[in-house]
């Protein structure tokens, strides 16, 4: 695959849309997973929900785990992707 030129407008606005479209759904599920786990950790604090703190932490964890791992798989990509033509 050809590197795009990111001088060009139109190159840059395509390959912006091409990485966005590298794993969406991993990075909304690790963001969606990280807020239920965020949300977990204040109601167990709060005393509203019977939970041992450790697993509303470890359901944060999950959550920031996958988002992690979407963002460096997103950054992998983008180097592969701008790496010299072989």
């Amino acid at each position: 695959m050809a590197r795009p030129n990111l001088k060009d407008p139109q190159q840059r606005a395509a390959y912006g849309r091409e990485l966005a479209g590298v794993v969406p759904r991993l990075r909304l599920v690790g963001i969606l997973v990280a807020a239920a786990g965020a949300l977990l950790v204040l109601l167990v604090r709060r005393g509203l929900v019977w939970l041992p703190l450790w697993a509303a932490a470890v359901v944060l964890g999950i959550g920031a785990m996958l988002t992690l791992t979407a963002i460096a798989t997103r950054a992998r990509y983008h180097a592969l992707r701008m790496a010299e033509d072989e």
